[in-house]
């Protein structure tokens, strides 16, 4: 039972990496605003650039990163630590080899939760493209890469963020399956591809209706 507990504990702890608003702290002590209200409403870096700058946007990119990857690293830390501790049972048949893979599965899944339902705002977020990237980087570079430079070409060709974060969601799942990776790893990367792709269902219906701004362009919420 302690067991189980503290691998709560540690998917808490993963959850609360993620959680950390990053771009609304931003544009609380910069501009002392909800960036919520601002833009797009969103608290991702893209709202950040339009509503903040270049620099803000930057650093909001790379902590929604980096907090991906704590969780990632953290948990594969965290979840050895446990079986050396004297106080704490593992069941017999659980062996750190089977269960790390799942830990690290199920603490980057906390991560994109935490980032998209943050306990910090009323449970409501972002879209997590920048902190699944982080956990993809920390969990498999490989992938990571990969999901990163198709995200990169898209922004390059098109200018349109929300397009090139659900196309790395799907070169990530795509890239995950084609390489040796473990089984809970395949399915973290389809679970978090398809959750970041669903948060990006306002963006899918512009898209469509061809209204989607593109990269320095106002959103249409903004003109509202």
């Amino acid at each position: 039972m302690v067991f189980w507990i503290a691998s709560v504990i540690g998917l808490a702890i993963a959850y609360l990496f993620g959680s950390t608003p990053t771009g609304y702290l931003a544009g609380k002590l910069l501009k002392g605003i909800d960036i919520r209200e601002h833009g797009s409403k969103s608290i991702g870096a893209t709202n950040v650039l339009r509503t903040l700058g270049k620099w803000p946007a930057l650093v909001v990119l790379l902590v929604d990163v980096l907090k991906g990857a704590a969780a990632i690293v953290f948990a594969r830390w965290f979840y050895p630590w446990l079986y050396t501790l004297p106080s704490v049972t593992p069941p017999t048949a659980l062996d750190p080899q089977t269960w790390l893979p799942w830990a690290v599965c199920l603490a980057g899944l906390a991560a994109l939760m935490g980032h998209g339902r943050s306990i910090w705002l009323n449970f409501t977020g972002g879209k997590s493209a920048a902190t699944g990237l982080g956990v993809l980087l920390a969990m498999s570079w490989p992938v990571g890469l990969g999901a990163a430079a198709a995200f990169g070409v898209v922004l390059a060709v098109v200018r349109i963020v929300s397009l090139g974060s659900m196309l790395a969601a799907l070169t990530a799942i795509a890239l995950v399956w084609a390489l040796e990776q473990p089984l809970p790893y395949r399915l973290l990367v389809m679970a978090g591809g398809i959750y970041v792709i669903a948060r990006h269902r306002a963006n899918i219906q512009r898209l469509l209706a061809g209204t989607e701004p593109r990269l320095g362009q106002s959103s249409p919420e903004s003109k509202t």
